[in-house]
């Protein structure tokens, strides 16, 4: 079986085209790494889905099936040969949200932090992107893009299987940076808010998608065990709280551009993603509260310019 792998020509090509050689070295033993049956018991089993895939020898309901094999699908929706994939995440309408609100990416470099399978780099391309570096630590998000782009053949995005922190930083090569739906993940946002800056070009554009605490006051706070039934939230922000985080991590022009509620009609359990989703993580006497009592989820995107 030829092992789906990342191609790391297209790799050294993007890197190279962003001024980022220096990367490779670094890079390519993670990503043998993280690529491998000795990473995660599934990887012969995804590869072997992508590989079937590659091969074209499947029928619309065979490309079907196979594509389900790789659920959980979090991001999307997709139309991929023949096949929707009606993902847990309606993500279109937040891409629709701020996609007029943000710099133009027509010929920029991107990064794209957390990004999933790839739905948001798909996006960025079509909205005119030479490049977009996807980081993903999580293999079968990335097993997914790679399925994807078998039908999209989209030789201008490369996801790589690491984190943020292992990116050999500071590297301000990238126009613009897209953090959407990581910081509340991380148990030092400034930190991470840093890291991204490290990542930006002068006066390149940080987008900055997160939960949010209303209020008027600048505070955070921590949720003692779990936030809508997930166990890795670290710190919730008002917007207050996060203006001053991103000013102090030092960027400028922060600017909210869009403010949300997250609904079950853009969040829900779907074929293809059939595990609990938003509505069991709500108070179902009241669906403005989670099931532990923090407000429901707030959202808010934010731009900021890199020094």
């Amino acid at each position: 079986m030829t092992q789906p792998v990342i191609d790391k020509g297209r790799l050294k090509v993007c890197l190279q085209s962003i001024g980022l050689d220096n990367w490779l070295d670094s890079l390519l033993p993670l990503i043998d790494q993280r690529m491998s049956a000795s990473n995660h018991g599934d990887y012969e089993r995804w590869a072997q889905i992508v590989h079937s895939l590659t091969r074209n020898d499947a029928s619309v309901v065979g490309t079907r099936e196979l594509l389900l094999q790789l659920s959980p699908w979090r991001k999307g929706p997709f139309d991929i040969a023949g096949t929707h994939i009606d993902t847990e995440w309606r993500s279109d309408l937040k891409w629709q949200r701020l996609q007029n609100k943000i710099s133009p990416l027509s010929g920029k470099n991107v990064l794209d932090v957390g990004c999933g399978n790839g739905y948001y780099a798909l996006q960025m391309r079509q909205a005119g992107a030479r490049t977009v570096i996807g980081v993903e630590p999580t293999l079968l998000y990335v097993m997914q893009f790679l399925a994807i782009n078998v039908f999209e053949k989209d030789s201008g995005i490369v996801i790589l299987p690491v984190r943020l922190q292992e990116l050999p930083l500071p590297a301000r090569k990238f126009d613009t940076t897209f953090s959407m739906g990581v910081l509340y993940h991380q148990c030092s946002p400034i930190d991470h808010l840093k890291d991204l800056r490290q990542t930006l070009r002068p006066d390149g554009q940080l987008v900055l998608e997160t939960i949010y605490l209303p209020g008027d006051k600048a505070f955070a706070a921590t949720p003692k065990d779990r936030y809508a039934r997930m166990r890795n939230v670290w710190m919730l922000p008002t917007l207050a709280e996060l203006a001053i985080w991103l000013e102090r991590s030092g960027y400028r022009d922060v600017e909210v551009i869009d403010l949300s509620m997250t609904t079950t009609d853009e969040q829900r359990t779907t074929e293809w993603m059939p595990f609990e989703s938003l509505s069991e993580a709500l108070d179902p006497a009241d669906a403005t509260r989670t099931i532990e009592g923090w407000p429901a989820p707030h959202r808010v995107v934010v731009t900021a310019t890199s020094p």
